[in-house]
């Protein structure tokens, strides 16, 4: 058995989109040079961090995996593994966000096991990871297995909602929001929040097939 560990990409579209920007500064007249200066100090030892911090994630996964009994080596030829790795990497450059980091961790190790949807499927719940927050995730997850609050006997999901996430508590606006994006990429099966249900129906789950691969997707593998 190998320790050695497929390298996440070194480059990524967070690289592009420097490049693109230090070129277009440094044809600036008179500023160009400062300009880029001052871009390369403020921005690019965070983005490089922020590389070295997620290949170190990914690769201390990886290795927890090859304890377990992965072939980590064989993956070096296995293009749809490292398609997974190239797109999880760019979306990972683009946010700061650990949860929505750790989601796209778990999307490359799914794959690594064997236990990821089809190819197809599989770009389309990453690109859901990359569009969507953190939020929307927490909202998806509670409503795969909704708990009413105790002593409701009829409500709306919004009570359920506010319990589960009392951040959200008095934010309708921006919940019913979340949900809308949920809804209209078919990750959930309800609307809105106007219906008022019983308690055995607040207990319903609201995520649909795909939200349901969207949330095992982004959660890490189950080894038997």
């Amino acid at each position: 058995m190998t320790n050695e560990i497929p390298s996440t990409p070194a480059a990524g579209k967070g690289d592009a989109v420097h490049a693109v920007a230090k070129a277009g500064l440094s044809m600036i007249p008179l500023l160009g040079g400062p300009a880029v200066e001052l871009f390369q100090a403020v921005v690019q030892p965070p983005l490089e961090k922020r590389r070295t911090e997620w290949m170190d994630a990914v690769g201390s996964k990886l290795v927890e995996l090859e304890a377990n009994g992965l072939n980590v080596a064989s993956l070096q030829n296995n293009d749809e593994f490292i398609t997974v790795v190239m797109q999880a990497t760019q979306a990972a450059m683009r946010s700061h966000n650990l949860a929505k980091r750790e989601a796209l961790a778990n999307a490359i190790l799914n794959v690594a096991v064997g236990q990821a949807p089809d190819e197809t499927e599989q770009h389309l719940l990453l690109g859901f990871i990359d569009t969507l927050t953190e939020m929307h995730l927490r909202i998806l997850k509670v409503f795969q297995n909704p708990s009413p609050p105790a002593g409701i006997s009829m409500g709306g999901l919004s009570l359920v909602l506010e319990q589960s996430i009392p951040s959200l508590r008095g934010r309708r606006d921006m919940y019913e929001q979340l949900w809308k994006d949920l809804y209209i990429r078919g990750l959930i099966n309800t609307e809105g929040f106007n219906a008022t249900m019983s308690a055995s129906g607040l207990g319903e789950r609201r995520t649909t097939a795909l939200g349901d691969a969207l949330i095992r997707f982004t959660s890490e593998p189950v080894l038997s």
